[in-house]
């Protein structure tokens, strides 16, 4: 699912922020290695951490039918993932770098989610929207700073952007074929002997069982009284 973001901001990225413009899109880790190999105009977007949104995930079973609306399976719904990227502009001159961050910036504040047109891969196929936030403030434990001083190189102007996916937990439990037929219910016992039931309402009356006699004894049979 990750391949498929990267795609999908490398579409949108060419098309509304680079608008032809021959500027290299690059996922590379921008560390001293490689800017010193560059040799290009260059947009970085550099994927630096990778989290579940907890507020977001749901526990409720998706329900999915077939065309006569019987339930097949039900599965439990995806996991909604933060990717955040940093951002930057790569060039000779600050103005220039400064040029493209902010094209940057008025391309994703256009858009709540990634448009559906520029989606790649499995994310295309899904029914939620790729949620994007662009230039929020880092949540507390997080500093821009450390992920430069991890990456080894000097600060340099950025912009975060963070994509909302979501990632399928492939876990579905199959049903068994509807039951079609109204349940039976017989009742035992009354004047009028055994009703057979069904769906609620009566069917038919079943035919009373013989009783034994007080006549009979213990055993079962039946003796005669003798004759006086």
């Amino acid at each position: 699912m990750i391949h498929d973001v990267d795609g999908s901001l490398r579409e949108l990225t060419k098309r509304d922020v680079l608008n032809g413009a021959k500027v290299e899109i690059s996922f590379d880790a921008p560390n001293r290695d490689w800017s010193s190999r560059r040799n290009a105009p260059a947009l970085n977007l550099y994927l630096y951490d990778v989290r579940e949104d907890l507020t977001r995930r749901q526990v409720q079973y998706e329900e999915h039918r077939d065309t006569n609306g019987f339930v097949t399976d039900r599965r439990t719904p995806p996991r909604m993932f933060k990717l955040s990227y940093l951002v930057t502009a790569w060039t000779q001159r600050p103005e220039d770098e400064h040029r493209l961050l902010s094209a940057v910036i008025s391309c994703f504040i256009r858009f709540d989610a990634l448009p559906k047109d520029i989606l790649q891969g499995e994310l295309a196929q899904q029914a939620f929207p790729v949620r994007v936030t662009v230039g929020l403030p880092l949540p507390a434990d997080r500093s821009i700073s450390d992920v430069w001083s991890a990456l080894g190189g000097e600060l340099k102007a950025s912009v975060d952007l963070v994509v909302t996916a979501p990632f399928s937990t492939n876990r579905h439990f199959t049903h068994g074929p509807p039951v079609l037929e109204l349940p039976t219910i017989t009742l035992q016992g009354g004047a009028e002997g055994q009703h057979e039931t069904r769906g609620g309402r009566p069917a038919r009356r079943v035919a009373e069982t013989a009783r034994p006699s007080k006549a009979q004894g213990r055993a079962g049979g039946i003796r005669a009284r003798p004759k006086e």
